[in-house]
């Protein structure tokens, strides 16, 4: 039985990183590979993808990317892949990255041996989070900016993925940290990394509907809230992310590129939010917000 598919796409070089965002979310690898077309330069996208994925949520969030990009639709081409140990081998493959003072590693890896390292162990899964993209590396750097002279006790984690910002928040302020994924793939996954990471005890996993959520509510105001996701997202949570962030709260914000950037800090300027400074990473970008106090 074939437990892995791969998913092919062509796409031209400029639209590719909107599509690999698409992707992410149930991919165990991502690959761009050159290819000639008959109409022009366009380049093949492939992904490992689980047989059991959701294939209709993953077509949508292609059409979404499509209209984000303002192009048609690319054929999904799914096909089977030999069996192999591809999670093993992806892992293998993954080299240890580092964001600031944070050194992110799979299992295969020893952890850091720097004095001020904040060490993270996450291994390659179904859950998008493993500190090899800019969106989530933009992140680690507001963070690791911000621990001089922010201090949250209480945070949020909004569509959580592996769990790696949760982790990051609980290990660099010892925090209390809600950790949300619409995806209960993700929120099982964020679980075992935080227990993993010994920091189980501080993150609190839900499988929930973003700021809808009972738990999410009732855990409000947060000092602290992440937000890793894409740009269309980010802009319709800008008002309910303000109102669960208290007086002096900071917001992190990726999963966005250069030119979606201006939409979605005026969605969060038009919520009562000051834009502190943005991250430039690539075509990515990460934003900080502060809510400043009466």
């Amino acid at each position: 039985m074939t437990h892995l598919l791969r998913v092919a796409l062509m796409v031209s070089h400029d639209t590719a990183p909107t599509f690999e965002a698409a992707l992410e979310s149930d991919s165990l690898s991502i690959a761009l590979v050159e290819a000639q077309a008959e109409d022009g330069d366009y380049w093949r996208l492939e992904a490992l993808v689980a047989a059991d994925a959701d294939f209709e949520a993953l077509r949508a969030r292609i059409l979404i990317a499509a209209a984000v990009a303002a192009v048609e639709p690319p054929e999904l081409v799914i096909e089977p892949v030999v069996e192999t140990d591809w999670v093993r081998a992806v892992q293998a493959a993954m080299p240890a990255i580092r964001a600031g003072r944070y050194h992110i590693h799979g299992s295969h890896l020893p952890p850091d041996d720097r004095d001020d390292a904040i060490d993270i162990e996450i291994d390659a899964g179904l859950a998008f989070g493993t500190g090899d993209h800019e969106s989530t590396r933009g992140c680690l750097l507001a963070f690791d900016d911000l621990a001089g002279r922010f201090a949250p006790r209480r945070a949020l984690d909004m569509g959580c993925g592996s769990g790696i910002l949760a982790i990051a928040m609980a290990k660099t302020w010892g925090a209390s940290v809600i950790a949300s994924d619409i995806d209960p793939q993700a929120a099982t996954t964020a679980r075992d990394n935080a227990a993993l990471n010994r920091v189980g005890d501080l993150i609190v996993t839900l499988n929930g509907d973003g700021y809808g959520d009972k738990a999410v509510q009732q855990a409000a105001p947060y000092d602290l809230i992440a937000a890793n996701i894409l740009a269309g997202p980010l802009i319709h949570m800008a008002p309910d992310l303000a109102r669960h962030l208290a007086p002096g709260g900071m917001a992190v914000l990726a999963g966005l590129l250069a030119r979606q950037a201006d939409d979605v800090i005026k969605a969060h300027r038009d919520a009562g939010l000051v834009l502190e400074c943005c991250i430039e990473l690539g075509d990515w970008r990460c934003l900080v917000f502060e809510a400043k106090g009466l």
